[in-house]
């Protein structure tokens, strides 16, 4: 199924984004760039805009747009600093302010944000979080995708517009960066890892289903709107994972038991704090309500996910 109308996509050249282009090729997309360059993507109608923020200029890349998919930000960094909480305020809140108030304005009918789940918060206890929790964002970064969050809905209800806000657990992939590919690298090196004690649940969530829910999105017939949660539907402990990313890559997991109250101590008197918090914590979401409202299911086991992942690693390594 195709849209009526031209799909607009930011952040095209990013992880998620590059993998997004392939699952659209039904429909006529348009790419929005900062800058014409070597990594403008092939086979799509392209158009520069500069940066993004409280005054881009988006009327020639709307021209004619049904849909948007709004990916482009200011990610995520291990610490921000002021510069980069600026740019998250600019970028994440006032530039997707800025998108969506001329979105409406020429009379796009969807429009679809991937935020995080850091909106929800940053680690879960005693159940996994839902798309009704209170968001409790405690970074700069996921502070910054809740006021987008907030604002898009504010121009989507005064307008008439369908706003659909996804928030993913933690996207792995072909072309993934930051802890998970450090993860790809300890595990292929075999390096041994303290995590043999962990016992907590994190949701993950591939980009090749993440694409598959944002196009399933982009051409349900409904007009749903709504804040919805995103993961593989599989939930791991942290050394689960690990032993899944070694038995992809054909390696035998060194885990070592070490409890998890001496690695965080150890984290906190290191510059590897969040990093172990993430890996100790757990961190689940229930998606009920996206599966119920785009009827989807995902397509790609995380036994898949971690296969094709640890493919890619390994061609680079």
């Amino acid at each position: 199924m195709t849209v009526s109308g031209i799909v607009l996509v930011t952040g095209a050249t990013g992880f998620v984004g590059s993998h997004l282009l392939s699952g659209l090729s039904g429909s006529r997309v348009r790419v929005a760039l900062r800058a014409d360059g070597p990594n403008r993507p092939p086979d799509c109608e392209t158009v520069c805009i500069g940066d993004v923020n409280r005054r881009t200029d988006w009327a020639q890349a709307l021209a004619g747009v049904h849909t948007v998919v709004h990916m482009a930000a200011h990610v995520h960094v291990m610490k921000s600093t002021a510069n980069d909480r600026r740019q998250f305020y600019e970028v994440n809140a006032l530039g997707t302010e800025r998108l969506a108030l001329a979105a409406a304005e020429s009379g796009v009918k969807r429009f679809v944000f991937l935020s995080t789940i850091k909106v929800n918060g940053e680690r879960t206890t005693d159940r996994p979080f839902n798309a009704m929790d209170a968001p409790h964002p405690e970074d700069d970064y996921g502070i910054s995708k809740w006021e987008g969050e907030q604002r898009l809905f504010r121009v989507a209800e005064r307008f008439g517009m369908g706003a659909v806000v996804l928030r993913p657990t933690l996207v792995y992939g072909s072309g993934v960066r930051g802890n998970f590919l450090k993860l790809l690298s300890l595990v292929y090196k075999r390096v041994p890892l303290p995590f043999g004690s962990i016992a907590n649940t994190r949701s993950m969530l591939n980009v090749w289903n993440l694409c598959d829910l944002i196009v399933r999105i982009v051409q349900f017939p409904a007009m749903t709107s709504g804040v919805f949660l995103a993961s593989d539907g599989v939930d791991l402990s942290t050394p689960e994972l690990i032993r899944r990313v070694a038995a992809a890559m054909s390696r035998t997991a060194i885990l070592l038991p070490v409890p998890a109250n001496i690695l965080k101590l150890a984290g906190a008197m290191t510059t590897m704090g969040s990093s172990i918090q993430r890996l100790c914590n757990s961190l689940a979401v229930d998606m009920t309500s996206t599966r119920a409202a785009f009827d989807w299911t995902p397509t790609v086991s995380v036994n898949e996910g971690l296969l094709l992942t640890s493919r890619w690693y390994l061609d680079q390594a």
